[in-house]
């Protein structure tokens, strides 16, 4: 048994007999570790993954045995966020137990080129880094914001969308590219009739097309059809939420005053708020970090320099935010930020064009963050409304 030293945090101190569960998540095990109150030895169980009447027991005696000293027990538990999502978050709040989904790179590991890794190794280490962080060390790790149920429904629209988007795409880059491959360039494959135009096409040698090239495009075409269909339903369900938004501050509240702004559409709105903006942010700091734009500097004795963007935010809102930023320096040339940026870029192209880019970007999703908080349109800023 590994023993854990300080841990009688002050989250722990009290009234309440305080109990801690780690667990180590895999698909077929679920490694747990119990650190009873006053004890500094981290007993190990080993359960089937997913196997919740065996937790369901593990939580009872935890609380049978931490609770022999009369005072009321609480469990505070962690786990690294991924695969599982949300739902045994939920759960356990179901249970009473009080839980922190940690986020994986945030903890610390050896350096070394070769460091042994186990599950025992990780439960250990997980383990510390949650008891250091209820000492009120916050930097040993960093613990995730759970989104509500109807929030994180909510992202499927936007989320199923960037996939079928994708898959629409590779369709009709795969339908080019078959009909290149014969001669036939710059073929308008989502034009109105193209299958109709199918049997008139002539191979770059003067052939009709061969008849299993011709029913492979033609099957090709057909699930092409139905991305696009399905892509057409989800946008029309997306603005028959928006149309029926009334209350003030909703999500859907939220999308609509973003679209309201020239250069952000109604595929940027949506993803901007369903990934971010749905949520609460205390200050412009945690806008930049949750985006994953902040800088991170090296300085260390004599070696100075930028290592770029940390890129530990959300990816999707990230990507968003670079297209968005690109968009507004298009259609908004008159507002503030667009010409801090032509300030200094100027003329100038290539690497310093996408350097900057990402400073706008920054800039411009703190921009957006007080606009939704405040209404306070960004200086310079054209709405649609207004023109």
């Amino acid at each position: 048994m590994s023993k854990l030293d300080r841990t009688d945090a002050p989250a722990t101190a009290g009234e309440y007999a305080t109990a801690h569960l780690i667990f180590e998540l895999s698909k077929a095990k679920w490694k747990l570790g119990v650190l009873l109150p006053g004890s500094t030895k981290l007993s190990r169980y080993t359960i089937d993954g997913g196997d919740l009447a065996a937790l369901t027991k593990r939580l009872s005696e935890l609380r049978a045995k931490a609770g022999q000293g009369g005072k009321p027990v609480r469990i505070l538990s962690c786990y690294e966020a991924g695969f599982d999502g949300h739902w045994l978050h939920r759960w356990l709040t179901q249970q009473g137990v009080i839980n922190h989904e940690i986020d994986p790179s945030s903890i610390e590991v050896n350096r070394r080129a070769r460091r042994a890794k186990t599950d025992r190794i990780d439960l250990e280490k997980l383990a510390r880094a949650f008891l250091a962080y209820l000492r009120d060390e916050p930097q040993t790790c960093s613990v995730l914001h759970v989104p509500s149920v109807d929030d994180e429904d909510r992202k499927r629209l936007t989320r199923e969308r960037e996939r079928l988007v994708k898959e629409r795409t590779a369709h009709t880059n795969r339908i080019g590219g078959l009909l290149h491959a014969q001669g036939i360039r710059d073929a308008m494959v989502r034009k109105p009739g193209f299958i109709a135009e199918l049997a008139k096409m002539r191979t770059g040698d003067g052939r009709l097309l061969p008849p299993r090239l011709k029913e492979e495009i033609v099957r090709e075409y057909e699930r092409l059809s139905l991305v696009v269909q399905q892509i057409r339903a989800i946008e029309v369900e997306s603005a028959e939420l928006r149309a029926a938004a009334a209350a003030i501050g909703s999500v859907e509240a939220k999308i609509g005053q973003l679209m309201d702004l020239k250069g952000i559409g109604p595929s940027g709105g949506p993803v901007l708020v369903n990934e971010v903006f749905y949520r609460k942010f205390d200050n412009r700091r945690q806008v930049g970090s949750y985006f994953g734009l902040t800088g991170m500097p090296y300085d260390s004795g004599e070696s100075r320099r930028e290592q770029g963007i940390s890129k530990a935010g959300n990816r999707r809102a990230r990507t968003l935010a670079i297209e968005l930023a690109w968009l507004w320096i298009k259609h908004q040339p008159g507002s503030e930020l667009a010409r801090w940026y032509q300030q200094r870029v100027g003329a100038i192209k290539g690497r310093v064009k996408r350097i900057t880019i990402v400073a706008v970007a920054r800039k411009l999703m703190v921009a957006l963050w007080r606009y939704l908080e405040t209404g306070v349109v960004p200086a310079g800023a054209v709405l649609y409304r207004s023109l």
